[in-house]
């Protein structure tokens, strides 16, 4: 099994300095990863961000979690990943998406296609990405881009390029997950295009099987290698967990039974925290835990603890 990691999702801080202390304090934490998201909310351009984040640090990984494929052409997003994946020394997690919050769409203008559509322009697009890391060039006459002796400069530090993340719930996005990524960061399903309670009834665990082993069945014989990530939305280090599920369980539409068992929760006591993700990673594979910036500090215990094991 893949040794424990934990990642923070930050969007934005207050101000420059704020910024390069937060990745420090990421790293002095024992965080292996600073991910940014990629909306048109209130939140900072990623790429630029972890650039920064990136220099500030130097054991730290910055990554992607997730970049929209709908917003960058891949002859110009390769360039740019190549060039991180360049000035970290290799501690660029490349995180894509095929999206789905409606709002971008909606505030962007972009068209937003059906997810079928989407989904398969993101296919598209990493095969350009990739071939242009590989070989230094790429030529793809697709059904999504046209793309002529496309060139790979720079090229990345990392042989073939960054590691891929593919993020997702649906079944299709997860098979290509299980196709092309090193690490399959699994999430409910995001079909109704924003974060509700459809959200929540979709974060059971006996629906994260199901998404672990669409991907594993893509993945075929290199099914083994795949770093299997999950994402959270409630945690809480707390003394009285049992307490806490029963107070939040109607918030998320869920019993206390199902948010305690739901991997989008982490909740209870350090040692009770423990002992859920050495279960989860034994029943699912997940290894790499994702939390938010409000979380960091108190789940360093349990960091301390299980990060590396």
């Amino acid at each position: 099994m893949a040794p424990f990691r934990f990642a923070v999702q930050v969007s934005k801080a207050a101000s420059p300095a704020a910024w390069r202390d937060l990745a420090h304090k990421s790293e002095d934490l024992g965080y292996s990863t600073l991910y940014v998201p990629d909306h048109f909310e209130d939140q900072w351009a990623p790429m630029l961000a972890l650039t920064v984040a990136a220099e500030a640090t130097s054991t730290l990984r910055v990554g992607t979690l997730v970049l929209d494929n709908d917003f960058r052409h891949p002859v110009v997003l390769a360039k740019e990943a190549a060039t991180l994946d360049l000035l970290s020394d290799g501690r660029f997690e490349f995180g894509m998406g095929a999206g789905w919050a409606t709002a971008d769409y909606e505030q962007s203008g972009i068209p937003m296609d059906p997810p079928a559509v989407r989904i398969a322009r993101l296919e598209e697009s990493l095969q350009i990405m990739r071939s242009m890391w590989s070989t230094g060039t790429a030529t793809l006459a697709g059904a999504h881009y046209n793309v002529r002796d496309a060139v790979g400069s720079p090229q990345p530090v990392t042989p073939g390029g960054p590691p891929l993340v593919i993020g997702g719930g649906s079944r299709r996005i997860l098979t290509l997950a299980g196709q092309y990524a090193d690490i399959v960061s699994v999430v409910p399903s995001l079909a109704a295009g924003v974060i509700g309670r459809e959200m929540a009834a979709e974060s059971v665990a006996e629906k994260y099987r199901d998404r672990v082993e669409w991907a594993r069945e893509a993945a075929g014989a290199r099914a083994g290698e795949l770093e299997f990530q999950c994402w959270t939305a409630a945690v809480q280090v707390v003394p009285n967990g049992d307490e806490v599920c029963e107070s939040l369980a109607p918030v998320f539409g869920l019993t206390p039974e199902q948010l305690r068992a739901a991997p989008i929760a982490l909740i209870g006591s350090t040692k009770e925290i423990a002992a859920t993700l050495h279960e989860r990673r034994d029943e699912l594979g997940f290894s790499y835990i994702v939390v938010h910036e409000a979380e960091m500090e108190a789940l360093e215990p349990v960091i301390a603890e299980l990060a590396g094991t």
